[in-house]
């Protein structure tokens, strides 16, 4: 049997550290399918990571190996298992930019100390791109090699197919895909022989020790040299203001000029076509995160971009004509529904997850810290027998199985009266979030079950928001 996943990383941090491994902390997810640990021992400490995908994983460590070598601020990697699809790297801590920009900001105001963090990290940025990719393996990059015309069309179809159309904005088919053809050919004008680090955005930055430190660039490839500057100065929760945004990318520009040679004028047009497809793509991204998977959070993020937006479109002046795209975004920043989505629902959301304690306990994403945990390894498991062990709790024959066990019943009638009395204390209350997990060996039967008789008897009892995981299966289904 495979060794899981949590054993396997203790014993990388075991070696690296040489000494006991005290605590084992799952972090909260991103926007990735990658899941990430903080592994602590008496004096170390160190950061797994889980992720299926064996090419992202390999261009990360391999972009790691490279950018260390080059003396640029990345993670150092500690250990390695490539056949389970684990890795160690450095523990850089809990401040990304993004939360020291939370913590120091008041308002709308942008403090000197910010704008002069946002010039240290992009003159970093600035070695990334052109340093950092110089002698770079571009065949280990993942998807792709470059951010060329295959790239960009994926990425303006991510667009329209996850967020023109699931927000239900009018478009003519044939004319849209016509102006995203000019659009492409307009941006692979620019010079595109450098390192695009392609999700370069507040999140991806650390802060340690007052230094910008930069993380998750699995994605990246050959590209532009606007595209990440795009990414980083119109982030849309950052909501930089736009005359700093304007006073960084002069610093940008004034920057990169110790480097090569720059045509100014021309690397500004281009800039502003960058910023376009960048934020066209993070809105394919709201769009699927939220109104496909049903992620509250990511929906929350859809009015900053439309701002951002609603700027560009004033502004932008690329000396190329694209109707039909600008009067869908047009449709976009004037959509009152869209300006408040993310804001509306005043019920009480309930996260109900089943998981297997080989695992681990999954992490309460609305940052409330938890809520209730239920061990259902004690009830009489179907999974001892070989004719269950390929279904779930969702399947008949194991549906049937527990209907015949009354100490599921007796659990579940126990369950029932104490989540019901913090609903209707929340309800009450006014509060949005409470999390329920359920727990088993595997994950499979008696979680699943349970978290599945859970989510009907509130949704019938209760108005509210329930939202159901399983993350075993789901974690199957990659």
């Amino acid at each position: 049997m495979e060794k899981d996943t949590k054993s396997i990383l203790i014993g990388l941090f075991e070696k690296w550290a040489g000494e006991e491994a005290r605590s084992f902390v799952m972090l909260p997810p991103s926007g990735s399918y990658r899941e990430y640990y903080r592994i602590a021992g008496r004096t170390k400490s160190a950061m797994g990571a889980y992720n299926a995908d064996a090419k992202e994983n390999q261009a990360f460590l391999e972009f790691s190996e490279h950018f260390k070598n080059k003396q640029l601020p990345v993670p150092a990697i500690y250990g390695v298992d490539m056949d389970h699809h684990v890795y160690l790297q450095e523990d850089l801590g809990d401040v990304t930019l993004y939360s020291f920009l939370q913590g120091i900001r008041k308002g709308k105001a942008f403090p000197e100390e910010l704008v002069n963090f946002y010039k240290k990290t992009i003159t970093k940025l600035i070695c990334f791109q052109v340093q950092g990719g110089e002698g770079l393996n571009y065949s280990k990059c993942y998807p792709r090699q470059a951010f060329d015309k295959q790239s960009m069309l994926w990425d303006l179809h991510y667009f329209k197919y996850y967020f023109l159309k699931l927000a239900r904005v009018p478009f003519d088919e044939q004319a849209l895909e016509d102006d995203y053809h000019r659009l492409i050919d307009f941006l692979l004008e620019a010079d595109h022989d450098y390192f695009l680090y392609r999700d370069f955005q507040s999140r991806n930055v650390m802060v340690v020790d007052d230094e910008p430190w930069f993380i998750d660039y699995q994605g990246g490839r050959k590209g532009a040299l606007q595209y990440d500057l795009a990414s980083l100065l119109f982030d849309a929760k950052a909501d930089i203001p736009n005359s700093v945004r304007e006073e960084l990318l002069n610093f940008y520009v004034e920057e990169l000029e110790n480097h090569i040679v720059v045509d100014k004028q021309e690397f500004k047009q281009h800039y502003q076509g960058y910023v376009l497809i960048r934020i066209m793509q993070a809105m394919g991204a709201y769009g699927f995160r939220g109104f496909y998977e049903k992620k509250e959070h990511f929906l929350k993020s859809i009015p900053y971009a439309i701002n951002n937006l609603k700027y560009l479109l004033e502004t932008i002046d690329l000396g190329i004509e694209l109707p039909t795209l600008f009067a869908a975004l047009t449709n976009v920043t004037e959509s009152e529904e869209l300006m408040t989505i993310g804001q509306r629902s005043s019920l009480l959301t309930v996260r109900i997850s089943s998981f297997s304690y080989k695992r681990g306990i999954p992490v309460d994403v609305s940052g409330n810290g938890g809520g209730f945990v239920f061990d259902c390894r004690a009830i009489h498991n179907p999974g001892g027998y070989p004719e269950y062990a390929d279904k779930t709790g969702k399947d008949e024959e194991v549906i049937a199985f527990f209907g015949k066990e009354p100490e599921m019943a007796d659990f579940l009638t126990d369950v029932f009266s104490l989540v019901d009395k913090s609903v209707e204390k929340y309800i009450s209350r006014g509060f949005k979030n409470l999390m329920v997990n359920f727990g088993c060996t595997g994950g499979q039967h008696r979680s699943v079950y349970s978290a599945e008789q859970l989510a009907s008897h509130l949704q019938h009892k209760y108005k509210l928001n329930v939202e159901l995981k399983h993350v075993e299966q789901d974690m199957k289904k990659r």
